[in-house]
């Protein structure tokens, strides 16, 4: 998993990518716990590049973005948002994966 190092970097895989964006930061607890399952789901679904973007580093764009609470998700296919998983609860693997399936396409 790619760790966005600047939105411009960001924002080029979400225009020419179908990614899965994964907003989380070091201190989160609940972010820890879905960590090992990452690579599985990753693999498991390789039309998407999944991303991680720090919640601390870029905080104006979870801001921009609605994302107030981590470990949160939102998938970009064709340049636009094509769904989201955000909340501040714990996500566990399932639910993870059934956001995936969900997206069209």
């Amino acid at each position: 998993m790619e760790t966005i190092q600047s939105v411009n970097q960001l924002n080029n895989l979400i225009n020419n990518e179908n990614v899965i964006v994964l907003f989380s930061a070091d201190w989160c607890p609940d972010c820890r716990v879905i960590e090992p399952v990452l690579p599985e789901i990753e693999e498991a679904y390789p039309d998407y590049s999944l991303v991680l973007v720090d919640r601390d580093e870029f905080i104006d764009l979870c801001r921009e973005k609605d994302i107030f609470g981590i470990p949160s998700f939102i998938a970009y296919k064709d340049g636009k948002e094509a769904g989201r998983f955000v909340s501040k609860d714990r996500k566990t693997k399932e639910e993870i994966i059934e956001f995936i399936e969900g997206l069209d396409g």
